[in-house]
């Protein structure tokens, strides 16, 4: 596996200018960029060139991550050039596909379960597929139960819901060179070669009752105690309730359905004054406890490099050669000028040698250890590690 990273600012454009090593033979770039970068077709078109044999996959974000820097308004590309793994592609818009569980199975149909192998007459079997979705109109819950449903057994799941900062007006997702809103991609990762590890955890601390949801439907939550979840939740705010839902990123509810489980935790997409309840990313089911939680600064950094312990012994404690790290829009807010205190925290775990790319999402896709369920998160770091072997 070769790679190499750029960067572009409207300060500085291109860092590094020159083409690089792999210009010509790369077979994948990952974009991850503004909102605003994603209406224009200018940049990607000078992807194209540089990289003109690649398959570009990517997201809008709410900040960008090359490396061990945090951006703002810049493009970061990661250009793969692999030795062993082969890839395919596939997107599904939303208007095709009546709700998200029935796109994450138009997704994982769409993936052929083994591809011909380069060099032999054998097969390369899907061994990990990469989700990026819409931000703000998928139930990222369904999402994955779709995909779990129709995937051969064993096939790893993992990625994230694409962001637009902390403004939640549109979101694109870039597949096969094409950025598009209301749409989720799948890129689907073919060889034995290929090593995945994968690794997810929070950090925030509950505080108030834990309290049971008792009116709700899918993902919009009516209820808590009987009582209007949103009147509720507004009161536990205080000040913050008038910037929701912003504000709710900083505020966000831990479930759990059964005595002595892990709790997912789910923030805000959106608010309805008028029929007084929230949308969140995934699930919230009714009969499920719930807790309001808060932010813990060194607990949030400790997260991170829990999430990238796990998914470097998931490798064999090997340096990987590629890490995609996606962290909740949620803990960029809180920890602002400590934002990049995560990311070298996951790179003094990972080694110098593995690049890192990612994004700061609406919502996190993977199990939270290998071997796990693969769920919809919030608010944590979800760190996906690759070696070819």
């Amino acid at each position: 596996m070769k790679i190499e990273q750029k960067i572009w600012t409207k300060t500085d454009g291109w860092k590094p200018g020159s083409p690089g090593a792999i210009a010509e033979s790369a077979q994948l770039v990952l974009a991850f960029g503004a909102t605003s970068i994603f209406r224009k077709k200018r940049l990607f078109n000078e992807v194209k060139k540089i990289y003109p044999e690649a398959y570009m996959f990517g997201c809008s974000t709410a900040g960008e991550i090359c490396n061990t820097s945090v951006l703002d308004d810049s493009l970061c590309i990661t250009a793969v050039r692999f030795e062993h793994t082969q890839f395919k592609g596939a997107k599904v818009r939303l208007k095709e596909v009546t709700n998200s569980l029935q796109a994450g199975g138009y997704l994982a149909q769409a993936l052929p379960p083994a591809v011909p192998a380069r060099a032999s007459g054998k097969k390369d079997e899907l061994v990990h597929v990469l989700v990026l979705s819409d931000g703000l109109q998928v139930n990222g819950s369904d999402l994955v139960r779709g995909l779990i449903q129709y995937l051969p057994e064993g096939v790893t799941v993992t990625g994230g819901l694409a962001g637009d900062g902390d403004r939640f007006g549109e979101t694109f997702v870039l597949c096969d060179n094409i950025a598009e809103k209301d749409t989720i991609a799948a890129l689907g990762l073919y060889g034995n070669r290929l090593r995945v590890g994968y690794g997810s955890l929070g950090g925030w601390d509950p505080f108030g009752p834990e309290r049971i949801i008792t009116r709700s439907e899918g993902n919009i939550l009516y209820e808590l105690d009987g009582h209007s979840a949103l009147g509720l939740y507004k009161k536990y705010l205080g000040e913050h309730a008038k910037g929701l839902p912003a504000t709710g990123l900083l505020f966000p509810l831990s479930l759990r359905i059964k005595t002595g489980e892990t709790g997912v935790v789910r923030t805000i997409l959106s608010v309805d004054e008028i029929e007084q309840t929230m949308t969140f990313a995934g699930d919230v089911p009714e009969g499920a406890y719930a807790r309001f939680m808060k932010a813990n600064f060194d607990r949030l950094i400790d997260g991170a490099i829990g999430a990238a312990k796990t998914s470097y012994k998931a490798i064999g404690e090997n340096t990987p050669g590629l890490a995609i790290l996606i962290s909740c829009v949620g803990r960029k807010l809180v920890l602002k000028q400590r934002v990049e205190e995560e990311v070298e925290g996951v790179r003094d775990i990972l080694g110098d040698h593995a690049a890192l790319t990612g994004f700061y999402s609406y919502g996190e896709i993977s199990p939270f250890t290998p071997g796990a369920k693969c769920e919809l998160h919030n608010q944590t770091m979800t760190i996906t590690a690759f070696l070819e072997k």
